[in-house]
């Protein structure tokens, strides 16, 4: 599965978009975000995708972790978003 990696300059509608997409296409999307900028537009994104879904019935949870991702051989921690249907 795909785990779109957010930025802090990502577009918000633009990865609602991508994730209504997964969610209707593999039953979730995974993000992953590294900052305060990137973890905000994340936040966003999920937001505007509920209410891209809401329409069809159905209704988006997210869940939120903490990952270790690495980035020119250096470790850092960043945030991950699972977003999935509510069961």
């Amino acid at each position: 599965m795909d785990i779109l990696k957010i930025s802090a300059k990502s577009s918000p509608n633009s990865v609602a978009g991508a994730i209504a997409g997964l969610v209707k296409e593999n039953g979730r999307a995974e993000m992953q975000a590294i900052g305060a900028g990137a973890i905000n537009q994340a936040v966003k994104a999920v937001a505007i995708a509920r209410g891209f879904v809401a329409p069809t019935g159905v209704e988006l949870v997210c869940s939120p972790a903490f990952t270790e991702v690495k980035i020119d051989n250096e470790e850092k921690t960043g945030i991950k978003f699972v977003v999935e249907p509510k069961a």
